[in-house]
């Protein structure tokens, strides 16, 4: 597991900087944690080793604050689902929301 994936960085790196304005170092750190997983995800290939980001979504927690809709463990919920993922699944460099992957 990389790291989360916000999905309003879309993985680019021009909406991150468009979006209003709203929180631009933070985008832009998702955008390329986006970037490192894909390249990560490229190293090892034939390894056995996957690299895949997940978003766990707004989950109450000291950065998502009170108000975020999401439990601690529902926010834990994608995270942990692909590091569990069958073996000979093959998914690698992969972003995933609510337990699915989201388009490159």
């Amino acid at each position: 597991m990389v790291g989360a994936r916000q999905p309003e960085a879309a993985g680019e790196a021009c909406q991150a900087l468009t979006d209003s304005g709203r929180h631009p170092a933070y985008r832009i750190s998702k955008t390329a944690l986006n970037d490192l997983t894909r390249l990560l995800a490229a190293e090892p290939a034939g390894a056995g080793v996957l690299v895949n980001a997940a978003d766990p979504g707004w989950t109450r927690s000291g950065t998502g604050g009170p108000a975020a809709p999401r439990e601690p463990e529902e926010g834990a919920d994608t995270p942990v689902w692909p590091a569990t993922l069958p073996e000979g699944d093959g998914t690698t460099g992969g972003l995933f929301a609510d337990r699915r992957q989201l388009p490159r």
